[in-house]
Parts: structure tokens; C-alpha cells; sequence
């Protein structure tokens, strides 16, 4: 039997529709019904576009059925491009053209591909921790300190390794909480993990290197960084171990995220981790290893730094983008002492950060306030992910949440793209695994979306995730 929508005026708002919807239930039930008769309404033009629909508790009652069929069919049509959400808005007609028989789109029932709607509210992207919790109070106390007992010559040029005060922090905070073997003679600053990497491209090519071994799913911008350099990348597979280090061969150097595997969240597994160590003491090659995030874990213990390891074959690399703010651009590495000379040949003279932030963050680990700050952020985000498995791990499966900032998806096969397209008419700012994978890596790609839970504000979390849990298959 046709389920009638008739002026559906509803107490919400919205305009009124006099329309008249044959949502007929068949074998695919009372939702597929209602979803193609709306469908069918937006095709033919019977709605027009920017027309606001009813909310979906208004529409049930409307209609006598049940509020999560109407939020469900306009799920479903807002995934397919036919409406939009708008937040704090209601959902409405997207705004576009349609195929009417003799009209301008031509074949009858034909219609153009969607506009997106307009640039993300939502940002789920990984990379960066939420920005509005960055410490201003403490980092200014810390700032007023560090300026008041700053020795005349600390605004010099100074040593191109960065301040000692600097540094001496920096050996005792990695070697507390990360298991680093570090002198702060071995300690350079860097302006983030990006500056330390350029440096690196230009000592490996230095030292007659050509190709550089890098993970199969990893950031397009490091191997971009890489290619500027000269270097050819190379990617190695990744299986439920982590990233394969035995292909590695006559690579002078190996980018890994040991700790934390960017983007798939494993652990690089320990007998992976005494190979790739013995690679690089048979060959005097050198693993640079990337600490992206290894101050965040949850449900485990934390993974040591791959340096302790061996000092003289791994570079540690370490950031505070993650625990305070990327727009800091205060990295570091420790490169083994072999190397020092030839770091400092590359450095130059003047190519420190500057002077202020550094003594800043010297001052700030110093009294202890990087510690809280790391703490409180770890429960922050231990509450997000929670909250984010607690949404979606009964429709897909979970992976990488022991640690880290960020979560893999995994969706049916073939449905990574379709996701994508219905995020971008949610206005949700989404990477599927696809964005990460490097292009000449080998085997299948797996449909999984990298979902940044650390991105949101606290106050824009809870619409990001809602807005996560409607493109979801």
C-alpha cells in the first residue's frame, strides 16, 4: 500500500510539501521503498532543489512509521548525492539540475553529477592534535621564564644544533619516556619532522645514495620531500606483521614508523625489528625512524624507540606537532655520532630554529608541564577513540587504536570511493587508505578509511563523528 506524504508542514520549521509519495515496501523493505520514492521525487523534479525536507522525526510521524527508516532513507540519499545535510540546518534538496522529459538535461530522468556543497565542516583528516588545547597559559609562563634567564649570547647564530638547553632536555626526556640512547651532542632541533628530513635527503645524497627504502602506506609529502632530494623511493609490503623489512637489500637508508605504523597503526613486530637493525649493521646503511606520535598509547605498553636498539645505525626523528602544535615547527633527531660532522657540514651556519620557541620548550619540559600536557592529551583522545569504536565497530571492523591519534576503517571491498563522495556531501573532510598508499606499492588495496579522531575541536567532535556515522555502509 502507498504511503502518503501530505503537507508535511512539521513542528520543526520546515516548509510545507504537498506531495504525494507511492513509497510502496517491497523486497527490499519499508526503508528501500521510501528511498526511491524521494529519489524519484528529486530525479523527476517534483522536488525542487533547495527545497528543505522535514526532519525525520516530523516526516515519521507524518507518514506513521518508524524515525529511524526516514533518518536512514535520508542517509542513503544524502550518500548518493540527491540531498545534503546542513549542520543545524535540516537536510534539503542538493542543488542541481535535473532531467525532466523535454528538458535541458535531456535524457528523461538523467541528471548532472552533484556540486559539492561547499568547503568541510567537519575535519577528520590525521595529522594534527586538536589545536584549541594547546597550553597558551602554561607556554607563556614558560616563555616569560625561559626570556628572563636567557644569556645575552642565546640570540647569536649560535651552535646550528640548536641551544643546548634545548637539547639537554630533549636527552633526558627521550631517554625517559622513549627509550632513546641520546647525548645532546648527538641531538640536532630541526624546523619539524619536514626540516629533518630535507637535511637527511641531502646527507644520504651526500654520501652517494640513489634510492631510499620507504613504507608501502605512509605521507605523500615525505616522499615528495625524498624526490626533491634526488632520492628514488622504493616501497617494501606490508603484511599483519607490520612493514616487511627482508627485501630490504642495497637501500642506503629505511623510513619507518617502527613505533606506530602511519597510517595502519601496528607495531613494527620485534623479530622485524632485530632484522632491520641487523640490515643496517651488515651493510652500514642507516633506518630513520620516525616517532610521529609515540607519546599517545592506551591499551598497551608503549613500544621502546627502535634507536636503543643501536645508536649508530638508527636516526630517532621526534616532533612536537602532535603533543602541542605543528605550527611550532620544533623537531628534532639524533643522529649517531659517526655522522655528526657530516650533519653539521649540511647544516651550515644560522639554519636553527628560532631562539625564543626553543628556549621555551626547554623550559617547558624542564618544569614538568610537557608531561601534564601529554597526559591530559592522552585522556582526551583515549575518550575519543572510545567514543569512535563505540559508534562504528558494530558496522566495520577497527584497527590501529592501541595508540595514536588516528583510526583505519576497514569497509567492504569496491565501497572506499562511494564513502568519500557521500563524506564530501556531508561536508566532512575524510582520506580513505587509498590517499596513502605509495604509488608504485604492489598487492591489492584494501577499501579502509584513516580516520584523524584528534583533528575535531571538543566542541565540533560529536558532528564530526555523526557526520562519519552516515557515510558509513
Amino acid at each position: 500500500m502507498p504511503i502518503p506524504w501530505a503537507n508535511s508542514t512539521g513542528g520543526d520549521g520546515a516548509a510545507g510539501v504537498d506531495l504525494h509519495l507511492e513509497a510502496v515496501p517491497g523486497a527490499g523493505g519499508l526503508r528501500r521503498g521510501l528511498t526511491d520514492a524521494l529519489r524519484d521525487a528529486v530525479r523527476t523534479g517534483r522536488l525542487a532543489p533547495d527545497t528543505r525536507l522535514p526532519s525525520s522525526r516530523t516526516l515519521a510521524a507524518d507518514l506513521g512509521i518508524a524515525r529511524n527508516t526516514v533518518a536512514e532513507a535520508y542517509a542513503d540519499l544524502v550518500a548518493e548525492g540527491w540531498l545534503t545535510a546542513r549542520q543545524g540546518s535540516g537536510t534539503w534538496v542538493a542543488a542541481r539540475a535535473v532531467g525532466v522529459p523535454g528538458g535541458a538535461a535531456g535524457a528523461p530522468g538523467a541528471a548532472t553529477p552533484p556540486r559539492a556543497p561547499g568547503p568541510p565542516v567537519h575535519n577528520l583528516v590525521p595529522g594534527t592534535p586538536d589545536l584549541t588545547t594547546f597550553p597558551r597559559a602554561e607556554w607563556l609562563r614558560a616563555a616569560r621564564r625561559a626570556l628572563a634567564a636567557a644569556p645575552h649570547d642565546a640570540f647569536g647564530y649560535g651552535d646550528p644544533r640548536g641551544r643546548p638547553e634545548l637539547r639537554a632536555a630533549l636527552a633526558g626526556y627521550l631517554a625517559r619516556a622513549r627509550g632513546v640512547r641520546a647525548d645532546p651532542e648527538r641531538i640536532v632541533v630541526t624546523a619539524g619532522f619536514a626540516g629533518a628530513l630535507r637535511l637527511l635527503g641531502a646527507l644520504l645524497r651526500a654520501r652517494g645514495a640513489r634510492t631510499v627504502a620507504v613504507e608501502s602506506y605512509g605521507l605523500d609529502v615525505h616522499r615528495r620531500l625524498l624526490d626533491d632530494a634526488g632520492l628514488t623511493t622504493r616501497p617494501l609490503p606490508y603484511d599483519e606483521l607490520g612493514t616487511d623489512t627482508r627485501p630490504l637489500t642495497d637501500e642506503r637508508a629505511v623510513l619507518l614508523t617502527p613505533a606506530h605504523q602511519f597510517p595502519m597503526g601496528a607495531p613494527l613486530h620485534p623479530d622485524r625489528r632485530a632484522a632491520v637493525v641487523e640490515w643496517a649493521r651488515r651493510g652500514g646503511g642507516l633506518v630513520l625512524e620516525d616517532d610521529y606520535d609515540g607519546e599517545f598509547r592506551y591499551d598497551r605498553q608503549p613500544v621502546g624507540a627502535l634507536q636503543g636498539l643501536d645508536p649508530e645505525h638508527v636516526v630517532h626523528l621526534g616532533t612536537a606537532s602532535k603533543a602541542l602544535a605543528p605550527g611550532l615547527r620544533l623537531g628534532w633527531m639524533v643522529v649517531p655520532e659517526r655522522l655528526v660532522g657530516e650533519v653539521l657540514a649540511v647544516l651550515g651556519a644560522g639554519d636553527a630554529c628560532g631562539v625564543l620557541d626553543q628556549l621555551t620548550l626547554a623550559e617547558f619540559i624542564g618544569s614538568g608541564a610537557y608531561d601534564r600536557h601529554v597526559r591530559a592529551a592522552r585522556l582526551r583522545y583515549r575518550r575519543r577513540r572510545d567514543a569512535l569504536v563505540g559508534a562504528v565497530g558494530e558496522r566495520v571492523r577497527v584497527l590501529g587504536v592501541a595508540a595514536g591519534l588516528h583510526a583505519v576503517l576497514c569497509l567492504p571491498e569496491g565501497s572506499e570511493r562511494a564513502v568519500l563522495q557521500a563524506a564530501a556531501w556531508q561536508r566532512l573532510a575524510l582520506h580513505g587508505l587509498a590517499f596513502h598508499r605509495h604509488p608504485l606499492a604492489s598487492g591489492p588495496v584494501p577499501d579502509a578509511l584513516v580516520v584523524g579522531y584528534g583533528t575535531p575541536t571538543d566542541r565540533g567532535w560529536a558532528g564530526a563523528l555523526e557526520a562519519l556515522c552516515r557515510v558509513l555502509p
